[in-house]
């Protein structure tokens, strides 16, 4: 694709304006308003006699990766990290696909790389999906900002797109003075010694690694609250696990105060709340306690006037 074919060294921005961050943990990566942070800048290598197919590489070294994770369980979304594998396979190698002046990322299975928004723990997090509703398809789409210039000639400086404020020279960029030069002195008029290069200082503190400093003061466990994630079933209770399940933060404590909070995110009346086993998939109405200490909800909500509800015990059903 055009848009990478000459780029050593890119930014990606997301849909929420974010960059493509990879994290100090070196393993996980995230959303970030900091673009001038060297975690935002991301190598491009392109795969040989892979055409169009490239990876991207972090300024640890390590690749972004479309793992098999993940990311919640009962979703869709499997967890982008960053690895460093002794071969790189597959699960490194992304297509990109132009979409007017952005890209969509593609694995080699068909997912896309995603910037999730909403409420925590989606929010600034990053998977790879693929998009089914349409208010997330924009979230599949990234700016690309080109931050270095891939050059033919060897004894030529990589530079920076003028629209953008250059970088300081890469490391590799800088030539070592050649043997038979060691003896020279410099000249006195020779200006003061370069600042240290961006890589050389060490990473500024940040919050939580899904959240950045412009959304919470707080890491993410300390925010209050459990998620709840649910789906909402049909007549007969099926659930479309190919569909994206919503969430958000639930700071009640029992299951009267859920129910009714659940009416108001989904403009429901009359609804059970049901959990669904992992085994058989069978839906069974909760009417105990919610979980100790904020454990996360992963539920079905059914109609009561549904033919499944007529199926379950009393005081539901006959």
């Amino acid at each position: 694709m055009e848009l990478f074919a000459q780029a050593k060294a890119v930014r990606l921005k997301s849909h929420h304006d974010k960059f493509l961050y990879a994290d100090e943990d070196e393993v996980h990566v995230t959303q970030d308003r900091n673009g001038s942070s060297s975690n935002a800048r991301w190598t491009v290598e392109q795969v040989p006699h892979s055409p169009g197919v490239l990876r991207l590489r972090s300024r640890y070294g390590r690749y972004l990766t479309a793992s098999n994770e993940p990311f919640l369980l009962g979703m869709t979304g499997r967890k982008v990290l960053q690895t460093a594998p002794a071969r790189p396979d597959s699960s490194v190698e992304w297509e990109p696909v132009r979409d007017g002046f952005q890209a969509r990322l593609k694995t080699r299975y068909g997912h896309f790389l995603r910037a999730n928004g909403g409420l925590p723990p989606w929010r600034n997090s990053v998977t790879h999906d693929v998009p089914h509703r349409t208010a997330t398809q924009d979230w599949v789409l990234w700016d690309v900002e080109i931050v270095q210039v891939l050059t033919p000639g060897p004894d030529r400086a990589d530079s920076a797109p003028a629209s953008m404020p250059a970088s300081p020279p890469a490391p590799e960029l800088r030539k070592p003075p050649p043997p038979h030069a060691a003896h020279h002195r410099p000249s006195k008029s020779y200006a003061a010694p370069p600042p240290p290069l961006e890589h050389e200082a060490p990473p500024g503190p940040r919050l939580s690694k899904l959240e950045s400093s412009d959304s919470f003061s707080a890491p993410l466990h300390k925010v209050e609250g459990r998620a709840i994630h649910y789906h909402i079933a049909d007549d007969m209770g099926n659930v479309d696990d190919d569909t994206e399940g919503h969430s958000f933060i639930f700071n009640g404590s029992n299951l009267e105060e859920l129910t009714h909070k659940l009416q108001e995110e989904t403009n429901l009346d009359g609804i059970i709340i049901c959990t669904r086993s992992p085994i058989n998939g069978k839906l069974t109405p909760l009417r105990l306690q919610l979980p100790p200490n904020n454990a996360a909800m992963h539920i079905v909500l059914v109609r009561e006037s549904s033919k499944v509800a007529k199926t379950f015990p009393w005081p539901y059903g006959s």
